[in-house]
């Protein structure tokens, strides 16, 4: 179990995708995917999500991602944020996202 304060750490933003990139170095299928946070924070993603999701369907899609991780090296490339969604099969992903358009960067709360 975790305390609420514990909950209140983890900054869960909604995003925007700007760019969606093939990610073929990644060892599974994967996209190398560039967020808006609003307020000129951009920040970048790889993504597993090729299951589901062409690259175009993402463009300008709202997205969650927990923003408040130390940026990790995936094949070189730096994801700095984990996009957030249900893992229903070893490859497929349905992400999560606002039921309706929020402003960049607000918060899950």
């Amino acid at each position: 179990m975790i305390e609420f304060d514990d909950f209140c750490k983890v900054d869960i933003l909604a995003g925007t995708v700007l760019s969606v990139e093939d990610f073929p170095e990644a060892k599974k299928p994967a996209y190398k995917v560039k967020i808006d946070f609003g307020k000129g924070r951009i920040m970048t993603s790889s993504a597993q999500i090729t299951a589901l999701y062409r690259k175009e369907d993402l463009l300008g899609k709202q997205i969650l991602a927990v923003t408040n991780f130390p940026p990790k090296r995936i094949a070189g490339f730096k994801s700095e944020c984990l996009i957030l969604g249900f893992q229903v099969s070893p490859t497929e992903v349905v992400l999560i996202h606002p039921e309706r358009p929020v402003p960049p960067g607000t918060r899950v709360s």
